[in-house]
């Protein structure tokens, strides 16, 4: 007589393989254009859920495992389009002028599929066997359980389907008076202190007070953190020591914060990265030595696994492994084939594929173990990517070694750039493949088919990268990039991937700030002993991620600051919301909301995009009279604050009238 685990139901059905695809369709084109914005990106497991409950509710034989696969599925968006901090680096550095279609699906897609497979035989280890909190995985799950089944689920379910859509059309329609410019793009204001100066702004964008609701309170206070440093302390300190009479107050401090500021945003964000990454080394270890257990007890066994267990057989994914590794290798040797690099293609390749085994487990092992320690949305990515690229160019550097000035240095960067590219999509999505299987542990999922799920997705996430990175580039063009011929003069500043080239070419160049990031490091590391400190203080229920306040140093104030609005007011929206009825799926609706700015503000850019290289027009949508800067600033703020306002006040009312069971 089989158990209630092994009884029969849909789960890895055609239809959710075909609403997963779709969503991870949608929702990758979002993050990509928010990761080139502001250079972060959001979890989208629970979105999906929501819209997958919504939809799947009117078929009779929908589970709540069908549901997982198609949150599973498209959780690649969420993960895989972290690839983009590094990808436009190699048009940053002049390497490429528009983005290969299939050099960068099969870049995405060999690095994701190895990031299943290198974290399989750990799900035991660090899920069944783990008291990890996996906070994003148990959330979901409780989404997933509340949507199913019940009467107070689909009233939830459905007002969950609203929440994002109507966030989705709000921040559409905010962005589509930005981009007719009846609202202005930003509130922005400087001045002068002496021979110094500072400033502050903030962008227009419902995305970005949305993405600050995501990341928290506690993120938010840390990035204000950040700007108080940066435009508070430093930029009036090196405006003032660097005067420059030719420029005004605004030109003055945005060339000290671009020249000197950001690079110690960025040695702050380093010296963040090596201390959160060095304290995950013993537990990442245990966790290994666990999963290495676990396996010689399953097989002394002998005993039949019960369907709750099974993975994709060891013997598989070891097979998968080792043949993804061929095509990696022709991969990394079609990038140098005919470059000037030809001569010593070899050992590159050689150094590329052991660089993709041994760091990608590491890479796996440290990036799954953080996902569930403290969810995939907070795991330092910026930080696996800053030690990738580190390695990477060092490694290259040394190969190349009297060949990297000319043509020749900037190959070994692209190099670089490009081997790094591929370990991140095995480190980001190794961080999320665990957080879904966490999820489907809670909910009675199959283990196997939640890893075929997540392949579909990083199938289907490889497939619209390309094609949307590259309609950006036509579009806008990137911050830094020698191309001066894309149709708009707005570049997106594509924050992490700038970073990123800049040390691979500083490390390989020899032309590093190396002074101004090794003070920026000393100011990470008094960051994380303020983080100790504030810990130790209020018994861990205070903190000040040192990652969170170096991006704030390192980003323009014109993106923090709305993330920092935005987390400020979510909290403001939570405390109210729990004195309420319906205090729980006030708070879900909201996060839902939330969800809905980025994906709706995303979407309408990458759709404008389209029409600006398909118009050749910069701003085909802009009015031929504007309102004044002061007016349009005016609007901008006002409409936002209503946006918000009346969402959330919804969120609240919807809430209070959803039935109990």
């Amino acid at each position: 007589m089989s158990s209630s685990h092994d009884a029969p139901r849909s789960e890895l059905t055609l239809r959710g393989i075909a609403l997963g695809v779709a969503i991870t369709l949608v929702f990758t084109a979002a993050q990509i254009y928010l990761g080139l914005k502001i250079g972060l990106t959001f979890a989208t497991s629970i979105p999906a859920a929501v819209i997958s409950m919504a939809l799947l509710r009117a078929f009779r034989t929908a589970t709540i495992q069908e549901n997982n696969i198609v949150q599973t599925i498209a959780s690649a968006a969420g993960t895989l389009a972290a690839t983009i901090f590094v990808l436009p680096g190699l048009i940053i550095i002049g390497w490429w002028a528009d983005v290969p279609f299939w050099t960068t699906f099969f870049a995405c897609a060999i690095g994701g599929i190895l990031g299943v497979m290198y974290t399989i035989p750990l799900r035991r280890a660090l899920v069944t066997n783990s008291d990890l909190p996996y906070p994003e995985g148990v959330a979901a799950a409780e989404v997933l359980k509340v949507g199913s089944g019940s009467r107070e689920g689909a009233a939830e379910g459905r007002a969950g389907l609203f929440a994002v859509a109507a966030g989705s059309v709000a921040s559409a329609l905010f962005a589509a008076a930005v981009a007719a410019k009846l609202f202005a793009a930003e509130i922005i204001g400087f001045v002068r202190l002496g021979a110094g100066a500072t400033g502050i702004g903030a962008s227009s964008s419902l995305a970005l007070l949305g993405a600050g609701h995501l990341v928290g309170l506690t993120v938010g206070l840390a990035m204000l953190t950040g700007l108080v440093i940066a435009w508070g302390i430093l930029v009036p300190v090196l405006t003032m020591a660097t005067p420059m009479p030719d420029l005004d107050a605004a030109g003055h401090a945005t060339k000290v914060w671009a020249t000197q500021v950001r690079f110690l945003g960025a040695g702050a964000i380093g010296a963040a990265a090596i201390w959160t990454l060095g304290k995950l080394i013993v537990p990442v270890w245990r966790g290994l030595i666990g999963a290495l257990e676990a396996g010689r007890a399953r097989r002394n066994g002998g005993a039949a696994l019960p369907r709750v267990e099974q993975d994709i057989p060891i013997g598989i994914v070891g097979l998968v492994t080792v043949i993804l590794l061929a095509p990696a290798g022709w991969l990394l040797a079609s990038f140098l084939a005919g470059g000037p690099l030809s001569e010593i293609a070899i050992p590159l390749v050689a150094m590329g594929i052991a660089y993709l085994v041994f760091a990608g487990l590491l890479a796996a092992a440290v990036c799954g173990y953080m996902a569930g320690l403290i969810g995939s949305s907070n795991s330092p990515v910026s930080g696996v990517a800053i030690l990738s690229i580190l390695g990477a160019a060092l490694l290259t550097g040394f190969i190349g070694h009297g060949m990297t000035n000319g043509e020749s240095g900037t190959a070994l960067i692209a190099y670089a750039l490009f081997v790094t590219a591929i370990l991140l999509a095995v480190a980001v999505v190794a961080n999320d493949n665990l957080q879904d299987l966490k999820t489907g542990q809670l909910v009675d999922a199959t283990p196997w088919k939640q890893q075929v799920g997540l392949i579909i997705g990083v199938i289907a996430g490889s497939a619209v990268i390309p094609p949307v990175l590259q309609l950006l580039n036509e579009a806008y063009g990137f911050a830094g990039a020698p191309r001066l011929d894309a149709i708009s003069d707005q570049p997106l500043a594509a924050p992490q991937a700038t970073l990123i080239s800049t040390l691979a070419k500083g490390v390989i160049g020899g032309d590093l700030s190396w002074s101004l990031l090794g003070l920026g490091a000393l100011i990470g590391f008094a960051l994380v002993l303020a983080d100790i400190a504030l810990r130790r203080a209020s018994a861990k229920r205070l903190s000040l991620p040192p990652l969170a306040v170096g991006l704030a140093i390192y980003l323009p104030s014109a993106v923090t600051l709305p993330v920092v609005i935005g987390a400020t007011a979510g909290w403001f929206f939570e405390r109210r919301a729990a004195r309420a009825r319906g205090a729980e799926p006030a708070k879900r609706l909201g996060v839902l909301v939330a969800s809905g700015f980025i994906v709706g503000e995303s979407l309408f850019n990458v759709a404008l995009s389209g029409i600006i290289v398909a118009s050749g027009t910069a701003e085909p949508f802009a009015l031929s009279s504007p309102p004044g800067e002061m007016l349009a600033m005016g609007l901008a703020v006002a409409a936002a604050a209503a946006a918000v306002a009346a969402l959330y006040a919804w969120c609240r009312r919807a809430a209070a009238a959803i039935p109990r069971d």
